[in-house]
């Protein structure tokens, strides 16, 4: 078994490639991947993208690494939409109509399940050609967002770039279970970038 480290140095050097890139190894599909990792190791793996986010992948490599923070993003969307103020009390509107109410208004707000998902829309709105994208935040946006949802959305419409879900849990190429425990549902379009 490889350690996280490992993995991620295995997932740096394959970003570099020119093929993975142009989706080339893949039939010509899509790039959609996963890479999991065990929750246990969501500091080492921040740090590697942070390390990776500092680093002119343009010039040393010839693609822009594109980041979404996808729990940063649904705030910045709630302010943009002007209803962060009225969610400040969370706890009050959860208390009177419980937590899937709340989740649910978010939900609607941002329109998850929907074509024109403002996350979806923003991200592709944002993400330049000559891009690898990588979506991470997603322990810190559970049960908010459900990965497999992202995933679907954003498979319908962005088909210029790898993406790469950054997932603390475990993906067998056609479940997801985030932090290891809870099964979220069947994913098979994504393909696990790197083996554990």
């Amino acid at each position: 078994m490889k350690t996280i480290e490992e993995r991620l140095d295995i997932l740096e050097n394959r970003m570099r490639q020119e093929n993975f890139r142009s989706n080339t190894g893949l039939g010509n599909e899509v790039g959609y991947y996963v890479f999991d990792y065990d929750p246990a190791d969501e500091l080492k793996v921040r740090g590697r993208i942070w390390e990776l986010q500092e680093t002119n992948t343009m010039l040393k490599f010839g693609y822009q690494l594109i980041v979404y923070d996808l729990y940063e993003l649904i705030l910045k969307l709630l302010q943009d939409e002007d209803v962060l103020d009225d969610l400040k009390d969370l706890k009050d509107l959860e208390e009177e109509e419980g937590t899937e109410y709340v989740f649910a208004s978010i939900s609607d707000i941002l329109k998850f399940d929907e074509s024109d998902s403002l996350i979806v829309n923003y991200i592709v709105d944002n993400t330049p050609d000559d891009a690898v994208v990588f979506l991470t935040g997603v322990g810190k946006c559970y049960p908010i967002l459900r990965s497999h949802k992202i995933l679907n959305n954003l498979h319908q419409v962005m088909d210029h770039c790898p993406v790469i879900l950054f997932y603390p849990g475990k993906y067998t190429g056609s479940s997801l279970h985030i932090f290891g425990e809870r099964k979220e549902d069947n994913y098979y379009r994504a393909f696990p970038i790197v083996e554990r």
